[in-house]
């Protein structure tokens, strides 16, 4: 096995050719490969053609996601329908293939409209999901609620068996127990079924069997020690628990979009027939910052529930790494929420996350997620402060100014500052309605009894929604010991470089960077992102890990090395039974803790690992202990096949930098409660490496851009939009 990089421990080995597997392999980027984001207010598409990228936008539809969907694939058959090439394309057989963010695991979670699921564990252990932990979210609101479990008490199975710590059976499920347990899960008539035991993780063997007698029931099973081989029983538990109320409706959404793309494939090409009977390819994005195919997602939607925002951030690295900056925060602002996170080098998944309140332990990229967007409601508490979001219009009845909601939200406050201009949203297709968005809003607040003006309430709208967003970013790097003035600012979604600027400056980030196509950023990270799948172990291993050479005693390296190659038999086993053909990159991390501690971090599994945990536990939590022994909890490998880069042809930079940039209108916004008379600039416009000074604004199909006065600001050769904060 080859080393591509020893200081991350990262390897490399070629998949062994299975049937049919390169032309799977070759139609995951076709030529007519579609990124497609489902958001709450708009779905936005990406693909390339001509060598040229191509962006389309669509109103979400969020009672059938796949209704906007079939939209978008018609309006794009009917916009690239031509003669000649097309023609040619169809006839050398290419298929459609859709890259798919999907925002249907984490809707159901949040509004609790998943299966009716049953739940096997251990007999004495059926209350563990609702035992929980003993935090207290708000230590001292006596009157919080904590989350309901996803399981209602009459669905809980407890069999008689149990497993030791060790992985040693101390008593099987005899066949009198699973035929009763099978019987009673029959009775009950889930739509789905969770298995959780104790110690599944150490040895799965109690757990196949049970697995195996209810699996005559029919009905779509999630296994603890296939989805999450890892301690702490009440997480893990939880993790399948969500895995199993989310499988059934994944399955009919992915039936559901598989056969609306069959449909809409033909319209992709010039009508002469050469694409029928062939169907469409669909793979899906999933939490971790990889796509995986459509089977195994509507196997383990768990991994899916941060689908969407997962694109974004990969595509928010991709894009300013081209531009030079490794060390990044992320500010992605749609029209119902804000993600946030941090980035050095390279995007990471971390452990143990939270959804919906429910703890989920596959990995995730971390992302801290605001209900912050351009849809958010305004409104005012019971003491009269003005408050923004969570609430959203979304995208039905959507903000005033799109013709048919009825309260104010951060659009429509954009919109009447004048930091939206309504005959450039769309790039034109859409006009938004400022007299309607005036009219409604001024009786809105006289409805509430509020004095303040117009443009005061708008300008509170901005600084509200502003102090949110900002402290979602300080929670990615401030409180995670991180200096935000070493970090460059991507700000990306519809709404991201409306907002940018001001919230660079409250933090003294001091450069912003607007990449290219920035409303439809999340579709082009899953357009260039990696097929993943992530594997993991727990092992509770010791070892003194201290930075004194008399206490130093590393882990034993031929044990670790036998773990993971376990580990990598799997992910080989599992590509080839996907069909991928390729060289699979493994990157293999450790779990560690000082022994006596209840939390880890992870690191990479190298060398001088724990001199390597010592320094980050030094830069997370303020300190470290040099001498104290390590506790190695969990073995994670991800693996990894690579994604062939975009042949996207790009801008040439100007040859005069004294070339003149003519405004296509000078329009009053509102900057710092004032009206200034600006310049409203179309992005495409721009002359590359030419740069100017705000303020100004940058309009473009996706995506507005302010910029207040003073800062520099031009686009580079890789198309980004670069603004000098500091």
């Amino acid at each position: 096995m080859a080393r591509a990089s020893h200081s991350a421990f990262h390897s490399a080995h070629r998949l062994e050719p299975a049937s049919e597997s390169k032309a799977a392999d070759k139609s995951v980027r076709a030529t007519r490969a579609i990124a497609i984001d489902t958001g709450g207010t708009f779905t936005d598409c990406v693909w390339v053609e001509d060598g040229a990228l191509k962006t389309l936008k669509v109103f979400s539809t969020p009672d059938d996601p796949s209704r906007a969907i079939a939209t978008a694939l018609r309006k794009i058959g009917e916009a690239t329908r031509r003669p000649g090439e097309a023609a040619r394309e169809n006839r050398a057989g290419a298929a459609l293939t859709l890259l798919h963010g999907t925002t249907v695991g984490t809707n159901a979670l949040l509004q609790r409209k998943g299966a009716r699921i049953a739940l096997i564990t251990t007999a004495g252990f059926e209350d563990v999901i609702e035992i929980g932990r003993q935090a207290r979210p708000r230590l001292y609101d006596f009157f919080f609620d904590r989350v309901a479990p996803l399981v209602s008490r009459e669905l809980r199975f407890g069999v008689k068996e149990r497993m030791d710590a060790e992985g040693q059976v101390l008593e099987r499920p005899s066949d009198a127990e699973l035929t009763r347990l099978r019987e009673a899960v029959r009775l009950a008539d889930p739509d789905a079924i969770a298995i959780s035991l104790l110690f599944s993780f150490a040895n799965p063997e109690n757990e196949a069997a049970v697995a195996a007698a209810v699996a005559e029931l029919g009905k779509p099973l999630s296994v603890s020690h296939r989805i999450l081989p890892e301690f702490r029983e009440y997480e893990r538990t939880s993790t399948v628990v969500v895995n199993a109320y989310l499988q059934p409706l994944m399955q009919s959404y992915m039936e559901k979009l598989a056969e609306r793309a069959k449909e809409h494939a033909e319209g992709l090409g010039d009508g002469s027939g050469a694409t029928r009977g062939n169907v469409p390819r669909i793979f899906v994005m999933q939490s971790s910052g990889g796509i995986t195919a459509l089977a195994s997602a509507a196997r383990e939607p768990v991994r899916t529930v941060l689908s969407g925002p997962a694109g974004g951030l990969v595509g928010a690295a991709a894009m300013a790494s081209r531009s030079g900056f490794r060390k990044i925060l992320s500010f992605d602002m749609g029209g119902t929420s804000t993600d946030v996170a941090a980035v050095q080098g390279e995007v990471r998944a971390g452990g143990q996350s939270e959804v919906a309140g429910l703890p989920v332990g596959v990995p995730m990229l971390e992302i801290h997620t605001v209900g912050a967007g351009g849809g958010s409601l305004a409104r005012f508490d019971a003491g009269g402060a003005l408050r923004v979001g969570p609430e959203s219009a979304g995208a039905d009845p959507g903000p005033i100014c799109y013709g048919r909601g009825t309260e104010p939200t951060v659009t429509d406050a954009n919109l009447l500052m004048g930091r939206i201009r309504p005959d450039r949203f769309l790039g034109g297709e859409f006009t938004l309605d400022v007299g309607r968005a005036r009219g409604v809003t001024l009786e809105w607040l006289k409805k509430q009894g509020s004095r303040l003006s117009l443009d005061q309430f708008c300008a509170g709208v901005v600084r509200v929604v502003n102090a949110n967003m900002e402290r979602a970013l300080r929670v990615v790097s401030i409180e995670r010991g991180y200096d935000p003035r070493e970090f460059a600012l991507v700000a990306f979604g519809g709404a991201g470089g409306l907002h940018a600027c001001g919230l660079a400056e409250a933090m003294a980030i001091p450069t912003v960077v607007i990449p290219a196509r920035p409303g439809a950023l999340s579709a082009f990270g899953i357009l260039v992102s990696d097929v993943v799948k992530d594997y993991s172990r727990t092992l509770l291993w010791r070892f003194a890990g201290g930075l004194r050479q008399e206490v130093r005693q590393e882990l034993p390296q031929a044990k670790l090395e036998k773990e993971f190659r376990k580990l990598e038999a799997a992910a080989q086993k599992e590509f080839r039974a996907d069909l991928w053909d390729g060289i699979l990159h493994y990157e293999r991390s450790l779990d560690l803790r000082y022994r006596g501690q209840g939390y880890e971090l992870n690191v990479p599994a190298t060398a001088n690992v724990s001199a390597r945990f010592h320094d980050e536990h030094q830069r997370r939590y303020g300190y470290h202990h040099a001498g104290r022994e390590i506790e190695l909890v969990t073995l994670r490998l991800r693996a990894r096949l690579r994604t062939p880069p975009l042949k996207v042809a790009r801008r040439r930079a100007a040859r005069k930098a004294s070339l003149r940039v003519v405004p296509v209108e000078r329009a009053p916004v509102f900057f710092h409660d004032k009206a200034v008379t600006t310049p409203v600039f179309e992005r495409p416009d721009l002359v590359p490496g030419r740069s100017m000074r705000g303020p100004a604004v940058i309009a473009e199909y996706s995506a507005t851009t302010v910029i207040p006065a003073g800062k520099r600001f031009w686009v580079d050769a890789s198309e980004n939009l670069i603004i000098k904060i500091g």
